[in-house]
């Protein structure tokens, strides 16, 4: 087996997720890790919490690629009195890498978003719901049809099973019976999308994140799509298995093995609701 180092596993991976894509706010990139070091196992998580950290470090991992930054804002420390200080120490101790492709991941072709249109049944040949300026393939979120319309409850029902179950389900609205066809997704933060869905002609937007004020006014226009809202973590991780599997496979055409690990830890931030605790949580509500 020819073994390979950190600089070349990195390479790999922005040759499929440029970090020119990424928007100018975001950090992406290499985070800690020696060039030289040697890659053998690569764990794939979506966000570079402790509980990451542990898994990456049980397993042996060599690197851990995550969807979301450490440092998303600029620091002038990683004292281990932070968690993300922790978090460095602790990866740097074990002899862990961390790279990040973040917003480069969302426009790629594929990214994010098509992962998380194959995860809620859509089969069809995607496109990008606001495609990129300098390349109309790339671009955030994605539109698709299903193979058959089919009610909103149903879809709905089917998108939930999907996804990666977290505390809180997909939240829906709009009208239930509604016929559903041409659905839009975009992994994450999706409310600034709202226009460009209702644009696009789709039936229904899922995404994540969606804010009261802009969900309500959107539902306010007779002519908009429906709206499912989902875990945000949740909307993010069924494109963990394409990456790991692109870098794989890319790694196996140069004659080198590098296994890969999908993390099934769930780090979405809501842990448990109120019904989870105690089901009479909402009785004599309404």
């Amino acid at each position: 087996m020819i073994s390979c180092t950190l600089a070349e596993v990195v390479a790999e991976m922005e040759a499929m997720y440029d970090p020119a894509w990424a928007e100018p706010w975001d950090a992406v990139g290499l985070v800690c890790g020696d060039p030289d070091q040697p890659v053998r196992k690569v764990l794939f998580a979506v966000d570079p919490v402790a509980a990451v950290v542990d898994e990456a470090l049980d397993w042996g991992a060599d690197l851990v690629v995550t969807h979301h930054p450490l440092y998303l804002r600029g620091t002038t420390s990683v004292a281990g009195t932070t968690f993300k200080g922790r978090v460095v120490h602790r990866l740097i101790r074990g002899g862990v890498a961390l790279h990040t492709a973040h917003t480069n991941a969302d426009v790629a072709d594929p990214g994010v978003s098509d992962a998380l249109a194959r995860a809620v049944g859509l089969t069809s040949e995607l496109r990008p719901l606001q495609p990129s300026a300098d390349d109309p393939r790339r671009g955030l979120g994605r539109v698709g049809t299903l193979p058959a319309p089919v009610p909103l409850r149903e879809f709905a029902v089917r998108a939930a099973a999907g996804l990666p179950r977290t505390a809180g389900p997909p939240r829906v609205a709009g009208d239930l019976e509604r016929m559903v066809r041409t659905v839009a997704v975009c992994g994450g933060s999706g409310d600034s999308l709202l226009g460009t869905a209702r644009a696009a002609g789709a039936d229904v937007f899922l995404t994540a994140d969606l804010r009261h004020h802009p969900a309500s006014e959107h539902m306010e226009a007779a002519d908009g799509p429906a709206l499912i809202d989902a875990a945000h973590w949740a909307t993010e991780w069924p494109w963990l298995a394409d990456a790991a599997r692109r870098l794989t496979s890319a790694m196996e055409n140069k004659g080198i093995t590098v296994e890969a690990r999908v993390s099934d830890t769930v780090t979405d931030a809501w842990t448990a609701t109120t019904t989870d605790l105690d089901p009479r949580a909402f009785e004599g509500w309404g």
